[in-house]
Parts: structure tokens; C-alpha cells; sequence
């Protein structure tokens, strides 16, 4: 084809010529603060940030094997530049228009010849090098400032001349906007949307005033916009702006926008916080105010120890804030609420400012659950604002006088005149769930329910029974109260207990006692019984450990070194295994070790005494893991998680060194609920999160707990079970952990209670994990961004990483399989449904609905999920046999590999049997 026909090809085909592939957006956010929260505006197709912060958009953009679903665009500005921009210098004075006295910046004047290529190579080649693919064009109507004299239409030229340079000299750069409506004829076919602010509510950034945008100029804006998704195809997108505190109002605001036919942001006048779009983020993190003068760790602190498990469970994420320094700016788009827990009073200065926050945090729509004690004194603002009135001191007997059914959990609620705290609350300020009276008629609210939170103060939320067993036990039934206090909505959240519907299984075993001799006919070494009784003879997947001073030719036993790396090496080759290190010497306190402390002290016993030996993180943890690579570790099979060990309180620079060598971690926590032992209170966390790194806890506790630190009974570990029982139901909170030492195979009676754990765990339906993959869950879910449509309700999880399961309230009722994407199915559990997801993204809808056949559970990961002209495929990839269960299969065949399955029928389901450990499974099914 000649040029020449080719041009006026172009000509008739205009639409054609002009347009470019562009990924249909659906939503979008625009948040310009540095702390700008990455993971939820990962909800949002596209997000809009300005690229000084830092941000990488790379690592945002997620591999490719499991993308994000969201790309971040960087704001540049087209006819501005703030003199505070380096390459501002360089642009020379006649290339300047005048100057933008709002925002002090320098008016580029678009006619100048050598602009679009400054902006090209000054201004965008940089970013582009940092991996950004996307850009939002501002300030393309500036030049309107210099008035006529500025020649509009040569100014119009020019910004259409930058972006065709920019097209051509970045293949595959996205743009969106903002305005240039009367540039669309020349630029629409460079474009992936426009952008304009205040189609409904604006803000004056002068007066920092919202208002309601007139009708007139309403109507103007809109005819703009239709003609962008009309006459150009490209997103056309509105930015309004209300209050960050009313949420209804910008709810409302989106849905007005979404029912106009655009895509709506709705946010501050700054576009500092998390604002609505065509889905608004179900915010899933929670402040945490502690005093930090109670403990020297944030493990040890009873906001960490008690209230972050239930938190966990119904999906938050607890940040932590430390009173005492300077208090946080909380977002309400971001956050769902405040919890705080404080011993007592806080010191004079914290509580003024602290008192203060607390009404800003109500006034913004922030609900808050007070533990134990307020903090500071209710004067007489805070009364009025809270409906807290301050009570004398009690005198003589306390009685009972009111009592909700979820006060005395776990024990008895006590009549404590010395912990009660003088305060109730007004009448019609809320609802009490323990109202006390003195012998002077006097009535205090222990636990109370209210309209800005809630209040269980004193030993009405938890009462240490027993010093010397360091045992506490809940009052008030921590579930329910935060979940009032909270006013937390029911709403499908991330679960780390459970994949493709089963509750996860796993072992890992702590390298301690490597050399220890067993107490069996020949004494062999504890190392040789636990691998050939327990780890060969079970297929669960383990993670394996040693301690490189106990078994390395130049640790402790050199002499029994050639037999001890036999061993590892023959453990760690076995297929059910992964390798991990126990690190070098067994530091006790790691404290100590980042303070290259080699002095004995109390705990003397629990760490290795290496003659010479100056303890440090590198050598502990990287060096550690380069042995077992270069000494036990079959080829290609890599060393890839650190146990913790001693007090498993490890600091951010340890953390940061094991992140560095390339390793997960795990271990840490206090779950060992038992029986005799019958609280939540010992039921940790997930972990804990530490500037930016996440510290995984060993879901249930080691036999040494159970055993009263190995000094016995040595069987003691056979109550794991019951731990196992009590976290599975009625709330499944933990997945089922089989964690013990090396040196638990020593003894007979420890040796049988090991097998008793292994035996009932493998007669439950279970889905077997290696531990890095429960490690990999339990960190992704601190990243999962939940959002909900405004307009059908439906959800959407995005950076879900390795985490594939939701629990879902019943109240949520049952998801419609045709509505919904990314879902396979659901198993009935406990306390909800278990959603099985099949990607890193997700749709999930809930209503009235009549599914066909889905997946209800399988011992296996699930992926590649498709539908069928007739049904579904999806591929399972496990670690032995597979096992699924079908459920509203029977009109359907179900087929592998083209070979038909038989089922045998488990109570409602089908259950299949595979003798792979990997399959596509394909049903085809009869119409109803």
C-alpha cells in the first residue's frame, strides 16, 4: 500500500486510525500523599500518584504469572512546574507564560518548539526508566491563564505536538487527561480517558470549602464527558469532592456519577485519602493505640497478646501506634475503626493530646474499643461528646445489676471494687452490657456498648487467675464485643486457616537436640528416629531444620558430625520436606544478638555456648542457611525459611537480614488453648508486623509448652489435639500445625504423643501445605485489598497473592457461582462458608441465585478455573493423591485426562479420588 493511499485511508477510517487498544477501566483512584496506601488502591484499575514519593511501579504491577489487576500512573503536570523541580532551572525564560500565583508554579508556554521533547527526555524518560507505563496529564488548560494574548489556538498545537511525541517516543506509554476536551479531535486516539473535576461537588482550594456545583455548569461538564465515552470511546471520569468524614455522602456521590454513565473518584479537596469510585474499599485495618512504656516489645504488649487474634479472625490487620509519640493522621477510607488497650493512666503530657485525638477520631466517623482503662480522665468535653459520666469510687459490696449474655466468656465476671472503673454512661448514650451497683446506689458500666464505640474496662475484659501459670481468662466474649464496639460489618474477608475449603496441615520441626541420643534399644540418635518414625512414615508436608553449631564439623560435635549431616541430608532429601535453618548458635534473646552480645545471663541454657563466638544476624541467619546449601541440601533444592528461635522476638534488622539472605519466617506466638487451659487469651496472633516486615507465628505451640519445658510429663504433648479441636471450632482460627523439636523423638512417651498428633490429624479432611505456603498466606493477607461494588454490592479481592480463601458470614447468604469470577465453590465450615478462589483476583457475588455444580472442598490448590459450554474446568496441584468433593454434580460427568471418575457420596457431596497429584478436572453436565 502506497503512502499516499494509506493516508486518505486514514481519512475515512478516522475512528479506526485514531484508536488504540486501551484496557477498559472500570474504576480509578487519585491519591497524592506520600503515604499514598498501595495495597487497598489496588482495588482501583488505575491509580493516580505522584511519582516523587517513590512509589515502584513494578513491584505494584505484580509478575506477570500473577498481576495485581491495577497499574499506578504518575501524575505529571503538562503545563506547570513548581520551581522547586530540579530540571526547573533549565527551562528557559522564554519558554515561561507567567506564573500561577495559587500554586506559585511557572506557566509553561506550550508554542515553544523545544517544550515537547524537554518534557519527553526531562520529565518522563526518567520515570519510564523506573518501570512507569502509565501517566495522567494536568494542567493541560493552564496556558487559559495567560489570557488572549497567549494565542490559544498555537498553545492547543503545542500540547497536541507533546503528546504525539510522547506516543512515539515511549511505544506503549498509557495516558489519561485531565480536561482538553477541545484537543480530543487530534489527541482522542492517544488517550485512554479524560478526566474533569466537580461534576456534582467541588471544593475551593482558597476558602478549603465544599460545595454543591451548580446546575449550569453541571450540565456543561456532563454533555463534555458523555461526548468523551460517546463520540471518542474513552473512560470518561469525574472527580468530585466531599468531606473525607462523610462517606455516605461520597457513596452517594459515586453512585450519582456511576449512574451518569462515568467513572466516578469521589475524595478530599487534596486527594490525600481513600475515597469511592465505581468500588469503594472495605477498609480492613485498625489502629492500635498501646502506651509504650508497658513492654519493651510490641509481642509482650496485651493489645498484641489478647485483641489482635480476634481482630485476625474476622479479616483486620491491627497497626499499632505507640501514644507517646506523635499520633497518626488516620484515614476513615482506610481504616475501620481504633482499639485501645492501656494498663492505666497515660503519663500527663500523652493524655492531653491523646484525649484530644480521641474526640477528632469520633467527630470523623471513627468508632473506637476501649480495653481495660480510657487512658486519661473524662472531663467535662469529652463527657458531653461521649455520653461518659465520671462515678466516685464505689463503696462496700458491688452488685451485678445488668448483664449481656456475651459477659462471662470464659469465666465468671468478678465484683473487683480496686479495678473498677468510676465512669457509666448516659441514658440513651448507648447500651450496657455489665452495670454494677454500689451499696450507695452509685452504677458503673464495666463493659457498655455506644453510639462512637464501646468500653470493657477493668477485669471486664481480661483477669489474670493465676500468676505463677501465667493464666488469664476473657470476661467479656472479645468476638462479640469488638465486633459491636466496632460496628464491623459482615462482609467476606481473607482466611489463613483454610485452601480449597479444607482447614491447611502441615508439620516443621525446630532443629534442637539434633544430637541427641534416643532412649531405644542402640541409642540412636534422636535426629534418626524422628526422620525414619515420623517424617518418612507420614506424608505430611514438613519444613526440616538444624542448628549448624550442633551438626557442622566445626560446631559442638565434631566427632558426631559425619553421622548428624547423614542424617539431615537424608531428611532433607525426602520429598515431603523443605529445608530451613534453626540458625547457628540458638539464640535465646535476639536482642542480644543485634547487639553482638555474647554474655551469659538466666537463659543461658536455651542457646548454644560457642567457644569464641560473638554472636551477630548474619551469621545466625544468612551464614546458617549457606551451610545447609552447600553441605546437606540436595541440588536445586533450596534453603528458604528461618525458624526463630529462643524467644522468637526478633527485630526489625533481624527480620530485615532474613529477608535479605531470601528467606520466609515463621515461629513465635503462644497458641496452646487446651482443655485443662480453656481461654482465647492463649491463642495468638497471626504474627506481628514490624515496620513493614511480618513476623509469621507457629500456628499452635511446640511440645516443650506441653511438657512443662521438657521436664514432663514427656506425653504432655498428646493435648495438642485438643489445641488443634479448640481452634478449629466453633470459630476456625488456626490451620492445624504438628510443631515440635527434634529432640521430642528421644523419649518413648513423647515419641508415642508425636504419633498420636500425626495419627488424628491425618484421619481429618484436611488440605496438606508445605509450611512456606501457609507462611506465604499468612503474609499476603496483611496486602489483600477488599473492595465492594456501589452499585450491585458485589466484592472484589485483588492482590490476594498466595492466599486462595475467604470465610463468609452466613448473614452474607449463598454466592451466586454465575455472578462471581475467580470462584470455584465453597465448603460449609464451622462458622461460615470457605470460599475457594482460583486466582489472585476475585468477583464475588451473594444473593438469591440457582448454582450449578461447584467444587466443595479438595485436598489440592486449585487453578485455571474456566467455564464450559456444559460446565466447568478447573486444575487441582497437590502434594500426594488428589481428593476433591463435588457438590450439585449429579446431573454431571466428571473427567480426567478424558477418563470418566467414579464418586462415592460423603454425606451431601461426591468425593473423587485421583492417584496424581495434579490434574485439569473437566464436568460436563446434563441441562437441568
Amino acid at each position: 500500500m502506497s503512502k499516499t493511499i494509506g493516508k486518505w485511508l486514514c481519512v475515512f477510517m478516522l475512528a479506526a486510525c485514531l484508536s488504540q487498544p486501551v484496557l477498559a477501566l472500570s474504576s480509578i483512584a487519585f491519591h497524592y500523599g506520600a503515604d499514598a496506601p498501595l495495597d487497598e488502591l489496588k482495588a482501583f484499575d488505575v491509580a493516580v500518584v505522584d511519582p516523587d514519593h517513590n512509589f515502584d511501579p513494578v513491584a505494584y504491577r505484580g509478575p506477570e504469572a500473577a498481576p495485581s489487576g491495577s497499574e499506578l500512573f504518575a501524575y505529571v503536570s503538562v503545563g506547570e512546574v513548581q520551581p522547586s523541580r530540579a530540571f526547573a532551572k533549565d527551562i528557559p525564560a522564554n519558554w515561561q507564560l507567567g506564573t500561577n500565583k495559587t500554586w506559585a508554579s511557572i506557566l509553561i508556554d506550550q508554542r515553544a518548539a523545544g517544550w515537547p521533547a524537554f518534557f519527553a527526555e526531562r520529565v518522563v524518560a526518567p520515570l519510564w526508566a523506573k518501570g512507569w507505563r502509565g501517566f495522567f496529564l494536568d494542567t493541560m488548560d493552564s496556558y487559559q491563564l495567560g489570557g488572549a494574548q497567549a494565542d490559544p489556538a498555537a498553545q492547543q498545537r503545542g500540547i497536541v505536538s507533546l503528546i504525539h511525541t510522547l506516543r512515539s517516543r515511549f511505544p506503549g506509554i498509557r495516558l489519561i487527561s485531565n480536561r482538553g476536551f477541545e484537543l480530543l479531535p487530534q489527541i482522542a486516539g492517544d488517550l485512554e480517558g479524560v478526566a474533569a473535576e466537580s461534576l456534582f461537588r467541588g471544593y475551593a482550594h482558597d476558602t478549603r470549602s465544599y460545595r454543591e456545583v451548580p446546575e449550569a455548569d453541571r450540565a456543561w461538564l456532563g454533555d463534555q464527558l458523555r461526548a468523551v465515552r460517546e463520540r471518542w470511546k474513552l473512560a470518561a471520569i469525574a472527580i468530585d469532592y466531599v468531606p473525607p468524614a462523610d462517606r455516605e455522602l461520597a457513596r452517594d456521590t459515586a453512585r450519582r456519577i456511576r449512574g451518569a454513565g462515568f467513572i466516578p473518584w469521589v475524595a478530599d479537596g487534596t486527594l490525600g485519602t481513600l475515597g469511592v469510585s465505581s468500588v469503594e474499599v472495605m477498609p480492613r485495618h485498625i489502629a492500635v493505640m498501646v502506651d509504650g512504656r508497658e513492654a519493651s516489645a510490641l509481642h509482650y504488649r496485651s493489645a498484641h497478646r489478647f485483641a489482635e487474634m480476634p481482630l485476625n479472625y474476622f479479616g483486620y490487620v491491627a497497626d499499632y501506634f505507640d501514644v507517646n509519640k506523635p499520633l497518626p493522621a488516620l484515614d476513615p477510607g482506610r481504616y475501620a475503626g481504633i482499639v485501645s488497650w492501656f494498663g492505666g493512666q497515660l503519663a500527663p503530657e500523652p493524655q492531653v493530646r491523646y484525649r484530644k485525638w480521641v474526640l477528632d477520631q469520633i467527630a470523623a466517623g471513627l468508632r473506637i474499643a476501649v480495653f481495660e482503662a480510657p487512658g486519661f480522665a473524662a472531663d467535662a468535653a469529652f463527657a458531653r461528646a461521649t455520653g461518659l459520666i465520671r462515678t466516685p469510687a464505689p463503696v462496700g459490696k458491688l452488685t451485678l445489676e445488668r448483664r449481656h449474655e456475651a459477659v462471662g466468656f470464659e469465666i465468671e465476671p468478678p465484683m473487683n471494687r480496686r479495678r473498677l472503673v468510676g465512669v457509666r454512661i448516659e441514658d440513651g448514650a448507648g447500651e450496657s452490657w455489665a452495670r454494677l451497683r454500689d451499696e450507695q446506689g452509685r452504677l458503673y458500666d464495666a463493659v457498655a456498648i455506644t453510639r462512637w464505640g464501646g468500653l470493657a474496662l477493668g477485669s471486664y475484659a481480661v483477669i489474670e487467675i493465676s500468676t505463677t501459670l501465667e493464666a488469664s481468662r476473657w470476661v467479656v466474649d472479645p468476638f462479640r464485643f469488638l465486633k459491636a464496639a466496632l460496628a464491623l460489618p459482615d462482609l467476606p474477608m481473607p482466611d489463613t486457616t483454610s485452601d480449597a475449603g479444607r482447614r491447611m496441615l502441615f508439620a516443621h520441626v525446630d532443629g534442637d537436640g539434633f544430637p541427641s541420643r534416643a532412649e531405644f534399644a542402640g541409642s540412636p540418635y534422636a535426629a534418626e528416629v524422628m526422620v525414619d518414625q515420623l517424617i518418612s512414615r507420614y506424608p505430611i508436608p514438613h519444613a526440616l531444620s538444624v542448628i549448624e553449631a550442633e551438626v557442622a564439623p566445626d560446631g559442638l560435635y565434631p566427632k558426631d558430625s559425619p553421622a548428624l549431616e547423614s542424617i539431615a541430608r537424608r531428611g532433607f532429601a525426602l520429598p515431603n520436606v523443605e529445608i530451613a535453618t534453626h540458625t547457628y548458635s540458638h539464640p535465646f534473646k535476639w536482642r542480644k544478638v543485634e547487639a553482638g552480645d555474647a554474655s551469659a545471663d538466666e537463659d543461658a541454657d536455651y542457646h548454644l555456648d560457642v567457644p569464641g563466638y560473638v554472636p551477630s544476624l548474619a551469621r545466625e541467619i544468612t551464614a546458617s542457611a549457606e551451610y545447609i546449601r552447600k553441605r546437606l541440601a540436595p541440588p536445586g533444592k533450596p534453603v528458604g525459611i528461618l525458624l526463630w528461635s529462643g524467644d522468637a522476638v526478633p527485630s526489625v534488622a533481624a527480620l530485615d537480614e532474613a529477608a535479605s539472605a531470601g528467606l520466609l519466617n515463621m515461629n513465635g506466638g503462644n497458641t496452646r488453648a487446651t482443655e485443662a487451659n480453656p481461654t482465647m487469651t492463649e491463642v495468638s496472633a497471626l504474627g506481628v508486623r514490624l515496620a513493614g516486615r511480618f513476623q509469621v507465628y507457629a500456628p499452635v505451640m511446640n511440645e516443650n509448652v506441653y511438657t512443662n519445658l521438657w521436664r514432663g510429663p514427656f506425653y504432655g504433648f498428646r493435648r495438642v489435639v485438643e489445641t488443634f479441636r479448640m481452634t478449629g471450632e466453633p470459630r476456625r482460627i488456626k490451620p492445624i500445625d504438628i510443631y515440635y523439636h527434634t529432640y521430642a523423638a528421644s523419649k518413648p512417651a513423647s515419641l508415642r504423643s508425636l504419633r498420636e498428633a500425626y495419627d488424628w490429624a491425618m484421619s481429618q479432611t484436611t488440605r496438606p501445605v508445605f509450611p512456606s505456603e501457609f507462611i506465604r498466606i499468612a503474609t499476603d493477607f496483611n496486602r489483600v485489598a477488599l473492595a465492594r461494588d456501589v452499585t450491585d454490592g458485589s466484592y472484589l479481592l485483588r492482590g490476594l497473592g498466595a492466599l486462595r480463601s475467604l470465610r463468609a458470614p452466613a448473614a452474607l447468604g449463598e454466592p451466586k457461582l454465575a455472578g462471581s469470577r475467580g470462584l470455584a465453590g465453597w465448603a460449609e465450615g464451622p462458622d461460615g462458608r470457605y470460599l475457594i478462589l482460583a486466582d489472585t483476583q476475585a468477583r464475588i457475588a451473594f444473593g438469591a441465585a440457582r448454582n450449578g455444580a461447584r467444587l466443595a472442598g479438595a485436598n489440592a490448590g486449585v487453578s485455571a478455573l474456566a467455564t464450559t459450554p456444559t460446565g466447568m474446568r478447573f486444575a487441582l496441584h497437590g502434594h500426594g493423591p488428589l481428593e476433591f468433593d463435588l457438590a450439585g454434580a449429579e446431573a454431571c460427568r466428571v473427567s480426567a485426562a478424558r477418563r470418566t471418575l467414579t464418586p462415592r457420596q460423603v454425606g451431601p457431596y461426591q468425593r473423587f479420588h485421583l492417584d496424581d497429584a495434579a490434574a485439569t478436572i473437566d464436568l460436563s453436565c446434563r441441562a437441568p
